[in-house]
């Protein structure tokens, strides 16, 4: 199996080992990918998110931070408290 990323052309080979059946994945350079794609090996492209091309604003998460949303979703409450904290994109 060939797996490529279509806006950046990268890609890695997988394949099970003949001895021992372990599955095997390797990066591998446009021109292997290419070769072994006109070979008739099965092809899986994928696109990278969309979240990676919005601005992002502010300062990245803390431990902290994390650690505040996981005991904020022990609440019944947590839906309402983290609209709350969000403030109201529309507004």
């Amino acid at each position: 199996m060939v797996r490529v990323c279509a806006e950046t052309d990268e890609g890695t080979y997988s394949f099970a080992c003949p001895r021992c059946r372990e599955h095997v994945a390797r990066e591998a350079t446009p021109r292997i990918l290419s070769l072994l794609v006109s070979a008739g090996v099965r092809t899986d492209v994928w696109h990278q998110p969309a979240e990676l091309h919005e601005a992002h604003e502010g300062p990245p998460i803390s431990a902290d931070d994390l650690l505040d949303f996981h005991l904020m979703l022990d609440r019944d409450d947590w839906f309402d408290r983290l609209a709350e904290s969000v403030g109201d994109p529309g507004a």
